[in-house]
């Protein structure tokens, strides 16, 4: 197994192990008793060249131990911050660069998404940190997402092309209010980072998303976007796009988000659930630990969250550009 100075790779049965060699995620323990801060600045580049390589990096075993020291791990990686405008998510700042990661209700499932994939500008990478270890469920499910594109080319090659060709398309109502039931119910106030239109407008236009007001309602449209990224250090095409996280159709009046192709055609529901199975099959789900930080490169991995089935659960979260 490979090493860095203060950190050595170890297994876990969850992991998934590919042809190239590559188990899936990395998992990271202390070789010695060493200052977390001292060791990434140490073996940062050994870090950034696994990551790059493996998706996501789980630290297991470090100490670990509240949202200011999480907040310390993030600072010392040194990647710049991304700020969460535009972001559809309820959060809240606890410390920092640490937010809430979804204040949704946890015993519900978060389909798989590479985080803002509905903007044009949207984080490299992520950082979660388990504050509170869970009873049971709850985990945080990776799936590398150039497996998804490759399963889903192979299995509809005409969609996938038509998706390549037109792009994705989403829409969504936003009240004046959060609605926390929803996994995206953020209203346009906290998504824009204002209560003034005007400002709501201009920072959506710098995101290449339009916004339609009816009263104290708004519709935001963005895209059409492109439904795949190239990645340019594996070279491998990604899914990058929350068409599962989506309702393919007519928008409607709730705080779901819908999407369909950049022409106004619809992807097929059976397309959508062959999707979601090739992800859950392919998926890890390691269960956390309390003082786990995993760290997922948001360009090559999508995530999820599992059903909360025993209370109590508490991860928290930090964007990087």
């Amino acid at each position: 197994m490979a090493t860095g100075r203060y950190f050595r790779e170890v297994e876990l049965p969850e992991q998934r192990s590919y042809d190239d060699g590559l188990l899936f995620p990395a998992v990271l323990s202390p070789t010695v008793n060493a200052n977390i801060i001292e060791a990434i600045g140490s073996d940062k580049q050994w870090l950034e060249s696994l990551l790059h390589k493996s998706g996501v990096i789980l630290f297991r075993g470090f100490p670990v131990t509240s949202p200011s020291d999480f907040n310390d791990v993030v600072e010392a990686f040194g990647f710049p911050e991304l700020v969460y405008v535009g972001g559809r998510a309820v959060r809240t700042k606890v410390v920092g660069r640490v937010y809430t990661a979804n204040e949704s209700p946890v015993d519900k499932r978060i389909p798989f998404h590479h985080e803002m994939a509905y903007l044009p500008e949207f984080p490299s990478k992520l950082f979660f940190f388990c504050a509170e270890e869970p009873g049971m469920g709850g985990e945080t499910p990776v799936v590398l997402s150039h497996i998804v594109y490759e399963k889903m080319k192979e299995k509809h090659p005409e969609v996938v092309s038509r998706m390549e060709e037109h792009g994705l398309t989403y829409k969504k109502l936003m009240s004046d209010e959060d609605h926390p039931s929803s996994f995206a119910g953020g209203s346009w106030k906290s998504t824009y980072m204002t209560d003034d239109k005007n400002v709501a407008e201009e920072r959506a236009g710098k995101l290449g998303t339009k916004l339609e007001w009816m009263g104290n309602v708004v519709k935001i449209i963005t895209g059409p976007l492109p439904a795949f990224r190239l990645d340019k250090e594996s070279q491998h095409k990604t899914w990058f796009n929350n068409l599962v996280m989506s309702n393919p159709g007519p928008i409607k009046d709730d705080h779901d988000t819908y999407v369909e192709l950049g022409n106004g055609d619809l992807v097929p529901d059976h397309v959508v659930k062959d999707c979601l199975k090739i992800m859950e099959d392919e998926c890890v789900a390691i269960p956390w630990k309390k003082g786990d930080v995993m760290l997922v490169n948001n360009l090559t991995v999508l995530h999820g969250r599992q059903p909360l089935l025993k209370p109590p659960r508490l991860i928290l979260a930090s964007l990087c550009k």
